[in-house]
């Protein structure tokens, strides 16, 4: 590596006029070379010693203001180490020497395979480098089998069955037993579950992770009790929602025995946590790890300049993919300007890269259990729709990253299983607005009889990458209209969105409304709604029936009655009646749930939000995420029976870590069973 940076060295000196080795009448090329080496060990030898300890004081600024501060920290340090240099004839401008320290970096690090997930001799140099050191500072490892828990955000079965059929998944498709290879055995299983009617991240994660998501009707929803806005992307709102499922379950959660969250919205009671936004908050707490893979991963300047590069590149690609669909004005489409760029580059990129390093740095510490969240796909998917070209360059850098995994694990000290799933899938269609030209909220005061303000107000997308960049910026998720604690005047009603599930509460009155009450306060309100071509059905609480679907036409259908008659809920398929019954169930669903239309011809739905590759109802590939886990675990479920919410997800993966044989969590009875 000192050879190459050496080399490199000489090559920018050549090359660029602000750089020089020597002095200007100095010809003797052995000085030169000699110069060279020098600047290259002084430069190398300063970014071994002093960088780990400038990423350890940066940890105090943000992580992406670290991330600019890459490039100029690096030419700060080459500057320095040609001063060291015993000529004293080597110089290098400011702008020059960030250059130069920039192409050394990348070089070196592509150069010693940290890039490449191919079985080849840099890589697993670089691997077994990376092992070696583990193995000394660590006892060994225990010979059963640890497991990691890999999440793709968003990535429903469908979809990837349809990315294995067209070869973006290569990995995937060699665990399936559909790789390249003829006639290669499967070694994993693909199992489709279905969401609660939540389907979004913070419901599914909960539910997997603790046990119970009980009482998360939404991704953001009104609780009356504390007049509070609840969104499962606010650090405070997430530390909330983890701390009733450990009382509900009365245990940690999955990974309580000797585990490490990665990524997550939730701990899942891990002792090691990297980038977990329900402790994002403990700022003074010493034991508040979720800014920690920041430094495990930038420690390395090889590292923080080749995410530094690809962050600017996948800017970039995100400016071009905006532009061309403009110009061919396609639809459906939202806007993508402003941050958005950035946000999705760090969620593609910055995310992914400390996420999987952190994974690959628990497996060479030989932990037990791994949980992590990769959000590229859905992030993308919202803005750009869950199908076609924008997306599929995501999913092939996912493959490689499980592919990387993979490779990791084979120089793990105790063997690993590496179980892939995901939270949700994602439903494509335009949004409410675009299709009828006013929101929902717009739909909800004409029905009360309020006045609707012309230039409505933009709902911003509940996307988790967004809530990671505000946590890693440690700046509050508060997004327009659904403030911490709404200032409206309380007999308005509070509409909230998420997805294509809208929620519509009445403030002024501390319990959930009836029917009979909404209609005696706003008759034309249910009926206005129920009757919309966008909205699929409503949910509201009934004096005489205590719970009624209402759909057009003046259907109204009693909870009890569903499995009989379906009424507007047929078209959502099985397991809709009794998704609503149990939302229904909850102490903190919204006076008025609203679920958009469907069209299961097309698989699309009407988002609230301005997405337009949307989750958090029912209707379509939202609800049908994946389960991939190998062939030497059981089944998750027996044949013929359904795998069927969040928390039966979450007993599967409690299961397997019992047939590890290793320290697991106790169960002596499951958390539903405990439940009050």
């Amino acid at each position: 590596m000192w050879a190459v940076s050496t080399v490199t060295m000489l090559v920018l000196a050549g090359i660029l006029p602000d750089f020089q080795l020597q002095s200007a009448d100095d010809e003797s090329t052995t000085r030169l070379a000699m110069t060279a080496a020098l600047g290259a060990g002084a430069f190398g030898l300063l970014s071994a010693l002093v960088w780990p300890l400038l990423v350890r004081l940066l940890l105090l600024v943000p992580a992406l203001v670290l991330g600019l501060l890459v490039f100029f920290l690096n030419g700060s340090l080459l500057i320095v180490a040609l001063r060291l240099v015993p000529s004293g004839d080597s110089e290098a401008a400011p702008e020059t020497a960030v250059i130069v320290a920039a192409v050394m970096s990348a070089v070196a690090s592509a150069t010693g395979g940290a890039l490449a997930v191919r079985d080849d001799d840099a890589y697993r140099r670089r691997l077994y480098r990376l092992a070696d050191r583990r193995r000394r500072a660590l006892p060994p490892g225990p010979s059963s089998p640890g497991t990691v828990f890999m999440q793709l955000d968003g990535v429903g079965h469908d979809l990837m069955l349809a990315a294995v059929g067209k070869g973006l998944m290569p990995t995937v498709a060699r665990w399936l037993g559909e790789g390249a290879g003829a006639g290669e055995r499967p070694t994993h299983r693909l199992t489709a579950w279905r969401t609660d009617w939540s389907s979004q991240t913070g419901a599914s994660q909960l539910g997997i992770l603790h046990g119970s998501n009980h009482d998360v009707p939404a991704f953001r929803w009104y609780e009356k009790a504390a007049r509070e806005v609840m969104v499962c992307n606010r650090p405070t709102s997430a530390a909330e929602l983890q701390r009733r499922a450990i009382d509900r379950t009365g245990d940690g959660g999955l990974l309580t025995a000797d585990g490490a969250s990665r990524g997550n919205l939730f701990s899942g009671g891990a002792d090691e946590q990297a980038l977990v936004l329900s402790i994002a908050t403990k700022r003074r707490d010493r034991r508040n790890r979720s800014r920690a893979g920041y430094f495990a991963y930038f420690s390395d300047p090889a590292n923080a300049v080749r995410t530094a590069l690809s962050f600017i590149a996948e800017v970039g690609r995100e400016i071009g993919q905006s532009s061309r669909a403009r110009v061919r004005k396609a639809r459906p489409r939202v806007s993508r300007g402003g941050l958005y760029p950035f946000v999705r580059a760090f969620a593609t990129v910055v995310e992914r890269d400390v996420v999987v390093a952190a994974v690959m740095g628990d497996m060479f510490a030989g932990r037990t259990a791994v949980y992590a969240d990769l959000v590229a796909y859905d992030e993308v998917a919202h803005h750009s729709g869950p199908f076609g070209r924008d997306v599929e360059k995501v999913l092939e850098r996912l493959d490689r990253a499980l592919a990387l995994i993979e490779k990791a694990a084979e120089h793990a000290p105790r063997p690993y299983r590496l179980v892939v799933l995901s939270d949700h899938g994602q439903s494509p269609g335009e949004t409410f607005r675009a299709r009828y030209g006013l929101g929902l909220g717009d739909l909800v005061r004409a029905g009360c009889g309020l006045p609707v303000p012309r230039r409505a107000r933009r709902t911003h997308s509940g996307a988790e990458a967004r809530a990671a960049v505000r946590a890693a910026l440690r700046r509050p998720v508060e997004e327009g209209g659904e403030q911490h604690r709404p200032s409206r005047r309380r007999s308005e009603p509070i509409v909230l969105a998420s997805g294509n599930l809208g929620l519509v509460s009445f403030p002024d009155v501390p319990h959930r409304m009836t029917k009979e009450e909404i209609d005696a306060r706003h008759p034309a309100l249910l009926t206005t709604l129920a009757n919309h071509p966008g909205v699929g059905f409503l949910l509201v609480r009934s004096e005489r029936h205590g719970g009624v679907v209402l759909g057009a036409y003046g259907a109204e259908i009693p909870l009890d009655r569903l499995d009989d008659d379906p009424g507007p809920l047929e078209v959502f398929g099985p397991g809709a009646a009794d998704a609503v019954r149990r939302t229904h169930s909850f102490p903190s669903t919204a006076d008025i749930m609203v679920n958009s239309a469907y069209d299961p011809a097309d698989g699309e739905v009407l988002a609230f939000e301005e997405q337009i590759g949307s989750h958090g109802g029912l209707g379509g590939a939202q609800g049908r995420p994946f389960l991939l886990s190998p062939l030497a675990l059981s089944a998750p479920v027996d044949d013929g029976q359904d795998l069927v919410g969040a928390e039966h997800v979450h007993r599967v993966l409690r299961r397997w870590l019992r047939e590890a044989n290793g320290p697991q969590v106790p169960v002596e009875t499951e958390p539903q069973e405990r439940a009050a």
